[in-house]
């Protein structure tokens, strides 16, 4: 356990330094900046007021009426709303920000804090860990110069990053680091080891433990191995988050798997992009709330976030069953080419109940969409539908599914249409509903133009306050920002982040709600968003007039376990943690 006094009374001087300063939230003070005349939603889902916020700095130094004091910069926000910066609350910008820092599709949309870590995060890795994340590099080609998951993060922002960073650790990666790609259980000293990883992670820094647990190997760990590395992220100060064993078939269940979690383990837990998958789960969506909402009024920590979609996407390993991918990607495909065992993965694909979460299943092959191959041979066939594919190779869809996993050499990237447009706006009203984009962080050229993907890299905030807010009222702007804002950095216990508030950092945002849009679509995502006019992060400028600027001031932003702070380090468990609510 590391315990950087140094650090701790750094910070600590600089806080009460910075609170002192800011303290009066006088209007007559100096400031860096001055945001001016706008419609200030605070975060707090609180009603929104006409008033100025003044930057001194990183942090924010005033919010209220008029401010008398000028600023070196001057922003006009009349008729615009000015909040604090988005969080994302599950990004995969984990490869795009080493080759482009700006993170443009976000950054064009509002977002200042890109969270990472679902079910696998850029470290801890083994030598063995690194050697395989090489060999499977796809567009994007970079160097593996790091081994924990901090030194990643940290080396994100010494290379320069417009947004904030953070990361969950993940129990995929820590449970590869000790018992690699297989389906095993782990022995009580090897789950020793996987817990003391998570510890080492969380005092790091690291939000919690990110599990995803449709996807080989993650979906081998039962329910006593997750709640043991919950517990860990819970006495480090951090939560549980999941991809939960089942949005479908066993949609209830998995709610059910992950409210008993959170309860064994005293963390509180959140559920990644929540939704009904396929027609015939629609119906569950409201009995899966109903579970959600008794575990909250019996004191339970439950929260979930979501993407603005009906479409989700991920692989062709979410076709076949988990079993046949046990060792990884290579022997998976080593698998699949054995006559007798692609006859069994087949049948199974085929199953109308099958025992693994089948996504193709739900979609069906006109409903799955093929956006992203590593082998150049295959690229023309982006943007075509697996049924489109099959027909033209004579063969059937399951059989063009298993060719194609074994001619790229990956689980190729698909967008599988899935959800209900009804229940995901009556997803969008809920209070403890955040949002998540679930895609990287691109820019329309360069090496992101090499593949498609989902609109949700480039829409999904602009579509939650355009569509959602202005044009259907499924929520109100007040309530959709706090949720943007102030509940996930509360959730995750985000030191002085969230709000618009003296002494916090001035993540800012100022945006029109009359034009705010989402332009992205599904046969043409590369579109930006529109509508963002200034993004401030940590005080400085990341895009000014709806352009990026040069600036890279992005932070790594660390849990409450994170040995720098004054209070932080792991505890006996977690109820010694005083959480949000």
């Amino acid at each position: 356990m590391k315990t950087p006094t140094a650090i701790a009374l750094a910070l600590s001087l600089f806080s009460a330094l910075a609170a002192s300063a800011s303290s009066p939230n006088s209007p007559e003070q100096d400031f860096d900046v001055v945001i001016r005349g706008g419609t200030i939603y605070d975060g707090t889902g609180g009603a929104p007021f006409v008033g100025d916020v003044g930057i001194v700095g990183q942090r924010v130094a005033y919010v209220g009426p008029h401010a008398t004091a000028g600023g070196r910069t001057e922003i006009d926000a009349n008729g615009k709303a000015v909040a604090p910066g988005f969080i994302n609350m599950l990004s995969w910008a984990t490869q795009s920000l080493i080759v482009d820092g700006r993170g443009l599709s976000e950054l064009s949309q509002g977002v200042t804090l890109e969270v990472m870590g679902e079910g696998a995060s850029m470290g801890p890795y083994s030598p063995a860990m690194k050697a395989e994340a090489l060999s499977h590099q796809g567009d994007i080609k970079y160097p593996i110069d790091w081994t924990t998951l901090d030194e990643y993060l940290t080396g994100l922002t010494r290379r320069g990053v417009s947004q904030n960073v953070a990361s969950f650790v993940g129990a995929a990666t820590v449970r590869i680091h000790e018992l690699g790609e297989d389906d095993v259980d782990p022995t009580p000293e090897q789950l020793d080891r996987m817990r003391k990883l998570v510890d080492e992670a969380m005092e790091d820094g690291a939000l919690g433990v990110g599990s995803s647990i449709i996807y080989a190997p993650g979906s081998y760990a039962e329910t006593p191995e997750l709640a043991a590395l919950a517990t860990e992220a819970g006495r480090c100060g951090g939560i549980y988050i999941s991809h939960m064993r089942s949005e479908g078939d066993r949609l209830l269940e998995a709610v059910d798997e992950l409210i008993e979690i959170s309860k064994e383990s005293g963390a509180p837990a959140e559920i990644y992009h929540m939704k009904a998958g396929g027609r015939a789960n629609w119906a569950k969506q409201k009995a899966a709330i109903a579970r959600i909402e008794a575990a909250r009024a019996q004191g339970q920590r439950i929260t979930a976030d979501m993407y603005t979609y009906t479409a989700g996407s991920t692989g062709l390993d979410a076709a076949m069953p988990t079993w046949v991918q046990a060792g990884g990607t290579d022997a998976w495909i080593a698998r699949l080419k054995d006559p007798e065992i692609r006859k069994k993965v087949l049948a199974e694909m085929r199953e109308e109940h099958p025992s693994f979460e089948n996504l193709y299943l739900h979609a069906g092959a006109e409903g799955t969409l093929l956006v992203g191959f590593k082998n150049p041979a295959l690229k023309p066939l982006t943007g075509k539908t697996l049924a489109e594919v099959a027909k033209a190779r004579g063969e059937s869809p399951e059989d063009t599914a298993i060719d194609l996993v074994i001619e790229d050499g990956s689980r190729v990237q698909v967008v599988y249409f899935l959800m209900s447009e009804d229940n995901v706006k009556e997803l969008v009203g809920l209070p403890w509903m955040s949002f998540a984009s679930d895609a990287s962080a691109q820019a329309p050229e360069g090496v992101f133009l090499k593949s498609s993907t989902h609109p949700r890299a480039y829409g999904n905030t602009a579509r939650l306050l355009g569509k959602y807010v202005r044009d259907e009222h499924a929520t109100t702007l007040a309530s959709a920002v706090h949720r943007l804002t102030g509940l996930p950095a509360a959730n995750l216990g985000l030191h002085d982040r969230g709000l618009l508030k003296p002494g916090y950092y001035a993540d800012v945002v100022v945006f029109d709600p009359a034009t705010i849009a989402d332009h992205a679509t599904y046969e043409n995502p590369h579109q930006l968003s529109t509508g963002v006019e200034w993004v401030l992060v940590n005080g400085e400028t990341a895009l000014m007039d709806g352009r990026a600027t040069d600036a890279r001031p992005g932070q790594v932003v660390r849990g409450r376990g994170w040995t720098g702070w004054p209070d932080g380090g792991c505890r006996v468990s977690a109820k010694d943690w005083t959480w949000a609510w």
